[in-house]
Formats: C-alpha cells, structure tokens, sequence
C-alpha cells in the first residue's frame, strides 16, 4: 500500500490562496511522477497538474498560471499553491501516483471556494 495523505484544504473566497500537501513514501517520492485530481459535485474526478520525479509540471487549461505544483526535495511531500481562486476550482483535490501497475489515490481534502 502506497501512503498518500493531503492536507491544506479549506473555506476560501474567490481571488483568494490555498496550499494544498500531499505526503507520500520516500520511494515513490524520488522516482514517480504524482498528479493532483479534483471532484466537483455532480462531476467526475478530472486531472489537474502533474510533476514529474525531475520536477517537470504540467497543468489543465483551467488553473494554468494561477496554480503551481512542487516537490519538496527534502522531504516526501508534493504541494499544490493554489492562487486566484475561482467558485469553479470547489471540490475535493486527490493526490495520485500510479505505482507497478497500480493507480493510487489519497483520501481526499476539501477546497471550497465561496463569498
């Protein structure tokens, strides 16, 4: 069992920052790319940003240039800053690493973006 376990979610209003963490296994940490998911209500879990083990980030259209994905390489633990946040970014963000054939996922924390 891969250990992924977020935190950092909250109540925020839009325009407003949030940083999201994501602690794993020091294994996984050095050799595998991890993802952030996000659900919204009433829609599937979607793709947000991904880092890769040689810090190489990719984003969705939706939060490019308002949020940035990091690797603490001191430390096991991913990060998502999540700057100018918008009613649409609510949702329950997943930490995801796929892992010798296995996809994994965190419990879950919760953003919710309202004024």
């Amino acid at each position: 069992q891969v250990k992924l376990v977020e935190s950092g979610g909250g109540l925020v209003q839009p325009g407003g920052s949030l940083r999201l963490s994501c602690e794993t296994d020091p294994m996984i940490f050095r050799f595998y790319t991890m993802a952030w998911y996000r659900q919204a209500p009433g829609n599937q879990r979607e793709w947000v940003a991904s880092i890769t083990a040689g810090l190489s980030a990719t984003y969705t259209g939706s939060v490019r240039g308002r949020f940035a994905i990091s690797r603490d390489v001191f430390n096991p633990t991913m990060y998502l800053q999540m700057n100018s946040l918008q009613i649409e970014d609510t949702g329950v963000y997943y930490c995801n690493v796929n892992y010798s054939t296995e996809t994994y996922w965190g419990q879950g924390t919760q953003v919710t973006v309202a004024s």
